[in-house]
């Protein structure tokens, strides 16, 4: 009994594997008058423009670009101990103009604080003159 089942289950096997190479074949017919052209198969195919144009890298003119001006703030007097602290350089704001917008001295002022420590007494004291200055 196994020998036959083997035997039509090999047959059916051949038979199904030829039917597909058929029908591939007329899937995809060439047009007429096209020529076939044959890439080398070591080399990728060149670049073709679509409209036959060729892209030539065009290099921008330098520009002059200013330095940020380095405005100093007046010094602060620190409420606590009298002691007068000096601004450290603002750099550009963020404002129009490069102006120095409430947020950048905020920011300016809270470094200064880590920067003079203990000399600037009250950090909170100190960050509240600095930015209402």
């Amino acid at each position: 009994m196994r020998g036959p089942l083997q035997i039509l289950l090999l047959a059916l096997t051949g038979a199904l594997s030829v039917v597909p190479a058929f029908a591939q074949s007329d899937i995809m017919v060439p047009e007429k008058g096209y020529k076939a052209e044959k890439p080398e198969p070591w080399l990728a195919p060149k670049y073709k423009s679509p409209r036959g144009t060729v892209k030539r890298v065009t290099i921008p003119k330098s520009t002059i670009v200013q330095p940020p001006s380095a405005a100093v703030p007046p010094p602060i007097v620190v409420p606590q101990t009298g002691r007068v602290l000096p601004n450290l350089p603002t750099v550009s704001g963020s404002g129009r103009g490069g102006t120095e917008t409430y947020q950048d001295r905020a920011a300016r002022c809270a470094h200064q604080a880590g920067v003079y420590g203990q000399a600037a007494g009250d950090r909170n004291t100190y960050i509240g003159t600095c930015i209402n200055q």
